[in-house]
């Protein structure tokens, strides 16, 4: 037996539905999304792209209770997608360029911040996700292995070897300073 034709009306409803959602989670969508591109225009285009994929495939999402973790799941892979795609670009230096005239409050900030942001730029894809999860959505281990679909242990593996890096990074910055 074929299923029904939906009607205009819980169309309407599903639409308003995925509206509200998706405000709900636009700002947390772009902090995990910064967090793990480094980069905020980078973070609008993959959070717009996340949810242009989301709304795509609304029609295949049973329980709307379950939208938070369906959503990062699509914002994770469309994240690393764009981690892959920038890979592959090779970036000119505009250092000298004019600055925009309107400033994200980011751009700006401390030297510590800034070694810190360098240091997690410098990590692989996984382990920058990782850390993005942890530590920008505060979700548990358990948590992030379920999103990204992966065994709790090596959720721990790559967490311990992202920090790890992370510290050296940031000792060599220091010692360097120091001399």
């Amino acid at each position: 037996m074929a299923e029904p034709e939906p009607t205009a009306a819980s169309v309407d409803r599903r639409a308003t539905v995925f509206r509200r959602l998706a405000d709900e989670h636009l700002d947390a969508s772009y902090r995990l999304a910064r967090a793990i591109l480094r980069d905020p225009l980078a973070a609008e285009d993959a959070v717009h792209d996340a949810f242009v994929m989301a709304w795509r495939k609304w029609g295949s999402l049973r329980d709307v209770g379950k939208f938070d973790a369906w959503f990062q799941r699509i914002l994770v892979n469309t994240c690393r997608s764009h981690l892959r795609r920038a890979s592959r670009i090779r970036l000119t230096d505009i250092s000298s360029a004019p600055h925009p005239a309107v400033e994200d409050r980011d751009i700006t900030t401390s030297p510590e911040r800034q070694a810190i942001e360098q240091a997690i730029a410098d990590l692989s894809e996984d382990h920058r996700v990782v850390l993005a999860l942890r530590y920008y959505r505060d979700l548990t281990i358990d948590d992030i292995a379920t999103l990204l679909g992966i065994r709790p242990g090596t959720v721990k593996s790559r967490l311990h070897h992202a920090q790890k890096r992370l510290r050296a990074a940031l000792e060599r910055r220091q010692r360097t300073e120091a001399l």
